[in-house]
């Protein structure tokens, strides 16, 4: 089946796309025609999977997403090359991984950085490109999680950042609502990646069995509601939190 172009002559910037659901994400939008910039510490695992017709129309650079000057560079040269951004998607994020633990166990220096990656990039990459989308117009996606909702133990930190961008989400898009600009954020439960298949086997029978649909997601169904929510067919969608979680929470 032939991908629509929706994005045809777009430009759309996708933080933390080097693999994983930002890979995803990137190959999408950039199968449906529109021109990605990726920022990533290894952009690699992306690029070795484009075919050479999508190749092309990619910026992939490697870089600090939590750094504003490597952001502020990063998107000079974005709009430099590329033209004005019409799509963010703030992919970036992660839970501290092997530094996760039990609050009364955890650390301020691991709470730190996981807003910092998770949060804060968010509101960085946002307020880089917000001026000119209140000129043009656009769509911001933000990458929230259905651990924000369900608040899994073992996660104090990473729910409260990712519903930190749950509210940061609601508020900007009261903001850039009038001037053509929809806000919105996806929340993924279990999604397949490279490190969720290093995971042991019991855990994963474990979150099979805490989801109603018992399955775990992949990269692709996450990039299918991102095209759906940065297309014009989105355009009277602001302000929302879709999950996409296979019933895991539901709103």
């Amino acid at each position: 089946m032939q991908m629509p172009t929706r994005f045809k002559d777009k430009v759309a910037i996708v933080t933390g796309g080097g693999g994983g659901i930002g890979a995803g994400i990137a190959g999408r939008l950039l199968a449906e025609g529109a021109r990605v910039a990726v920022l990533d510490l290894d952009a690699s695992p992306l690029k070795a999977e484009l075919a050479t017709d999508r190749a092309v129309r990619l910026l992939a650079v490697e870089g600090d997403c939590t750094d504003l000057a490597t952001l502020e560079s990063f998107h000079a040269r974005v709009t430099g090359e590329l033209g004005p951004v019409d799509v963010l998607v703030n992919n970036v994020g992660q839970s501290g991984r092997a530094r996760s633990a039990q609050f009364h166990e955890s650390s301020e220096e691991v709470w730190r950085f996981v807003l910092e990656i998770s949060l804060f990039s968010t509101m960085r990459m946002s307020r880089l490109v917000a001026p000119a989308m209140r000129e043009r117009g656009g769509r911001i996606i933000n990458m929230s999680s259905d651990a924000a909702f369900v608040g899994d133990a073992g996660l104090v930190d990473y729910a409260s950042a990712k519903m930190g961008v749950i509210g940061f989400t609601r508020s900007l898009a009261r903001e850039l609502a009038p001037f053509g600009v929809t806000v919105n954020a996806v929340a993924p439960g279990a999604i397949r990646t490279s490190a969720h298949d290093a995971m042991p086997k019991d855990v994963i029978d474990r979150i099979k069995a805490n989801t109603p649909a018992g399955i775990v997601g992949e990269p692709e169904d996450v990039a299918a509601a991102v095209a759906f929510l940065a297309s014009d067919e989105a355009r009277f969608i602001t302000g929302q939190s879709l999950l996409i979680d296979g019933g895991r929470w539901m709103i």
